[in-house]
């Protein structure tokens, strides 16, 4: 019963948070889902309805998911700028802005992307 309360409760902060945050071409939006053993992250254009770019954590090693969440978000910018990405907008999903989530977006960062 916990478990469909908390699902219930990220679904209805990421209602939220997707009423103030979309993706365009030009802008896409980053939007981050962890699990227990994985993290996976998008880049949408939300205009088209479109996954322009998708990466996880699943390729990764035998590292620590805090590392694999950083390794994520470069894997994300180096994928994006492929694709001629620069500026994108953050989505959390739902989750707090700390832990995997802040590692995805410094990883994401430190990879070129702007904010």
């Amino acid at each position: 019963m916990i478990t469909a309360n908390k699902k219930i409760n990220r679904k209805r902060r990421h209602a939220r948070v997707r009423a103030k945050v979309a993706g365009t071409s030009e802008r896409p939006r980053i939007s981050v889902f962890r699990s227990n053993k994985i993290t996976r992250v998008q880049l949408i254009d939300d205009e088209k309805g479109h996954t322009l770019v998708t990466v996880s954590s699943v390729e990764g090693g035998k590292k620590t998911p805090m590392e694999e969440a950083k390794i994520v978000g470069v894997n994300l910018a180096k994928e994006a700028k492929k694709n001629g990405i620069v500026k994108v907008v953050f989505d959390r999903g739902g989750y707090a802005y700390h832990g995997r989530v802040r590692m995805v977006a410094e990883g994401a960062r430190e990879g070129g992307l702007e904010f």
